[in-house]
């Protein structure tokens, strides 16, 4: 019998994917969960490509095991986690037309502090797994490389009592089209933690699908997007499927120019996920008369005994604040940085370790220097 790749042996769920995107196209604007993001205008005529797309690992920590997915005999851990359905038209597609990608896993047990450096690079789609086992734990910063089109489809699996902190930088890159799905799903007792610095792109959309399983699960999000004429999208699904499950979601944005920044948060409470605890909050400072913020967090519960709250916000830069600023003798653009640094810095402070946490911020004082 001839060995087969785990995207071989995928070729049944690769085959409804390409069914999928042949029956619904590109996303555009008309469909409700694009409306802000319209991948077909952009894209035009040129559509999705066959290209496939690369990644680079950094710092690989002693005792993690790496896949190439377009290796023959894949194990258990990769074959059992790959490839899972979600319906998303993106991760329909980079399933579809990629024949290369990465497995991870960290394995049971396991704790490893230094972070893990992830960058998908070149034009096209790639395709990622992530496997932390139960009670192990990780910090993954992933990096972004331009490329005129990139679709990255990733998938992430929490064992019981395992701990991920996912925290994901994207620079400034005016002509590139970027867009990224990850499917977390989150077991017993685990803890999943995503941030999302961006500075934007011609068209930039990071969507995560999170699916919190076991009782004690956690999923906590949260970002900043500094956009200076160019385009971030945050879209985000957090499903609490059981009880005493725990989400949290803050996202800050700034946009100055004719830069547009998009955050949609729906949250679902399933029945009888009774204890199901979620909070969503997402502001927005419009620099300028031709910025523009698009807020929608969205609360879906079929439960009874839960806490939900959710609220949205959009506005200009505080004049008392920038005024008492400027009474005692700040200049005025050094005055602007310091109320959107603080107005974002909330955020930034959500992520946990202490060198991702600096190198997100360090990333974003640069990009202040030049918009305000």
């Amino acid at each position: 019998m001839t060995a087969l790749s785990a995207i071989a042996l995928s070729e049944d769920r690769r085959a409804r994917a390409a069914a999928l995107v042949q029956d619904r196209g590109l996303p555009h604007r008309r469909i409700e969960e694009w409306k802000y993001s319209d991948l077909r205008a952009v894209l035009g005529e040129a559509g999705l490509s066959a290209v496939v797309a690369q990644y680079l690992i950094r710092n690989l920590p002693h005792g993690m095991d790496v896949w190439d997915l377009s290796r023959p005999d894949a194990p258990a851990w990769v074959t059992d986690n790959f490839a899972r359905e979600t319906g998303n038209t993106m991760n329909a597609a980079s399933l579809a037309v990629a024949d290369a990608g990465i497995a991870l896993r960290v394995p049971a047990g396991m704790a490893i502090d230094d972070p893990l450096k992830l960058d998908f690079t070149g034009a096209g789609h790639v395709r990622a797994l992530l496997v932390v086992e139960a009670g192990a734990s990780l910090n993954l910063v992933e990096g972004v490389v331009a490329a005129d089109f990139r679709n990255v489809g990733f998938e992430i699996a929490l064992g019981e009592g395992a701990r991920l902190e996912h925290v994901r930088i994207c620079p400034a890159l005016d002509g590139a089209v970027l867009v990224e799905e990850a499917a977390v799903r989150i077991a017993a007792g685990a803890t999943y933690r995503g941030h999302f610095t961006g500075f934007g792109a011609r068209l930039s959309r990071m969507e995560l699908e999170i699916a919190l399983e076991g009782t004690g699960a956690q999923a906590h999000l949260s970002g900043v997007a500094l956009l200076d004429g160019r385009h971030s999208d945050i879209t985000t699904h957090v499903s609490h499927l059981v009880g005493d499950t725990h989400s949290s979601q803050l996202f800050k944005h700034v946009a100055a120019g004719k830069g547009r920044a998009v955050y949609q948060g729906k949250v679902t409470v399933a029945k009888g996920a009774n204890g199901a605890d979620s909070s969503q909050t997402a502001k927005a400072l419009l620099l300028g008369d031709a910025a523009e913020a698009d807020l929608k967090p969205e609360l879906e519960i079929f439960a009874d005994d839960v806490k939900c709250a959710h609220g949205a916000a959009v506005g200009d830069l505080d004049a008392e604040s920038l005024f008492y600023l400027r009474a005692r003798g700040i200049p005025e653009a050094q005055a602007r940085r310091m109320l959107l640094q603080a107005f974002l810095e909330d955020a930034v402070a959500e992520v946990g370790h202490a060198e991702s946490r600096e190198m997100a911020r360090t990333e974003l004082l640069a990009a202040l220097e030049k918009v305000a």
